[in-house]
């Protein structure tokens, strides 16, 4: 009766629409996150892909990717400044 075929795909689904295995969506997290090369790639993907559900993912990690460096640099000028602050602090007290 079966005969290997995934029964819950439809056979007419478009190119442009077919489903992102799960590897797939692991194997395109890992390319990702190569430094600089991971970049261009998620820049070409989130524009130009043929498959929408790849343009989308690519778009939903490049959200997430503007997202995380928005809160490391709010980190860092908030270590920055708790830094400058505690230098003041330091140098400024009269010892008796």
């Amino acid at each position: 009766m079966s005969n290997g075929k995934n029964h819950h795909m439809p056979e007419n689904i478009p190119a442009e629409y077919t489903p992102i295995s799960m590897w797939g969506y692991f194997g395109y997290e890992l390319l990702f996150t190569i430094p600089f090369i991971g970049l261009i790639f998620l820049i070409v993907f989130a524009i130009s892909a043929k498959n929408v559900n790849l343009k989308n993912f690519a778009r939903s990690y490049f959200c997430y990717l503007i997202i995380v460096l928005i809160i490391l640099a709010i980190l860092i000028v908030l270590g920055a400044g708790a830094g400058v602050l505690g230098e003041f602090s330091t140098t400024n007290r009269i010892t008796y």
